[in-house]
């Protein structure tokens, strides 16, 4: 993929925009309210000519939850993604984020907001012609005023923490897929969101990368504080990592809790799903050792008690 196409795919999920936000401290705009549902999805429909999308959507998610979302082809899953972070607009009803409506927001107040979440795509979408490093630090150049010095300082950081910066100097094609994968969630995580969106993570990678990449997302979960929604069609990802399950059915929310109640649904959609999925109950047993979101938001305060706010 040409460097144009790539980073017009980047620009567009992460809605990095040159110019806007510049300054922003990310981090500290909500930290205070962090009891609270961090985002409300209120009555969403979503309508493209005669067909309903999304078809009247309610979900609260609150900070430090993992939410996944599940649901066959052409459900509404990456419909839903897209508003999250207002890269389309609804037909009726509204996304807040602490309080705020996207859909009400101009440009320069919408991109501020969005440089609260971080996207990890689902093919990486890393820069084919960059080095892993000048990957992650994309975005510093982009949308900050930091020096390279200081920008070296927090790409090896991350690189270090998500434990590739030996590759640092590697060009895409000389890592593995698996390192490719954070490579990527480095990126998503340089500019301190509070949010991290997964698209499909699993998508493509055998049995034991996948189990792999859901130890991450729990790693970054816990270790970070962010809110998490997942997308995926992996339900054995959906039941290791999530707090809960909300399964999307023709552009409605058939079942939405825990992953227990989802396995227990009676919804004829939901048990043909999970069934195929031959998701054994077993794995339910073992999601005790968790961390709650009440604990993760602890986790997150004391971070950025001893980090202060990141500069940007």
């Amino acid at each position: 993929m040409r460097l144009a196409a790539q980073r017009a795919e980047v620009s567009d999920w992460v809605g990095y925009e040159v110019g806007y936000g510049v300054g922003y401290e990310v981090g500290t705009m909500s930290e205070s309210d962090a009891d609270g549902p961090q985002i409300i999805i209120e009555d969403l429909v979503k309508r493209f000519g005669e067909r309903t999308v999304l078809d009247h959507i309610n979900i609260k998610i609150d900070r430090g939850e993992t939410l996944v979302v599940i649901g066959g082809s052409g459900a509404g899953k990456s419909t839903l993604v897209r508003h999250l972070i207002a890269l389309e607009r609804p037909t009726s009803g509204r996304i807040l984020v602490d309080g705020v409506d996207m859909a009400a927001l101009g440009d320069f107040e919408l991109s501020r907001v969005r440089r609260r979440f971080g996207m990890v795509f689902q093919k990486y979408a890393l820069f084919d012609s960059m080095t892993v490093y000048d990957n992650v630090a994309f975005p510093l150049r982009e949308q900050t005023k930091m020096s390279e010095r200081e920008i070296k300082d927090r790409v090896m950081v991350k690189l270090d923490e998500l434990g590739v910066a030996h590759a640092a100097a590697r060009m895409p094609a000389e890592i593995s897929g698996g390192m490719a994968k954070r490579v990527g969630i480095a990126r998503a995580l340089v500019l301190e969101p509070e949010i991290l969106i997964y698209d499909e993570p699993t998508s493509g990678l055998d049995p034991v990368t996948s189990r792999t990449v859901d130890e991450l997302i729990e790693e970054m979960r816990e270790r970070f504080g962010v809110t998490s929604v997942v997308i995926t069609h992996d339900m054995a990802s959906a039941f290791d990592i999530a707090d809960r399950v909300a399964m999307l059915v023709r552009g409605k929310i058939a079942v939405e809790g825990p992953p227990e109640n989802v396995m227990a649904s009676d919804h004829e959609d939901v048990q043909r799903f999970v069934h195929s999925s031959a998701i054994d109950p077993a794995r339910i047993a073992q999601r005790s050792a968790r961390k709650s979101p009440a604990q993760v938001r602890a986790l997150r305060k004391e971070r950025l008690a001893k980090q202060g706010a990141p500069k940007v």
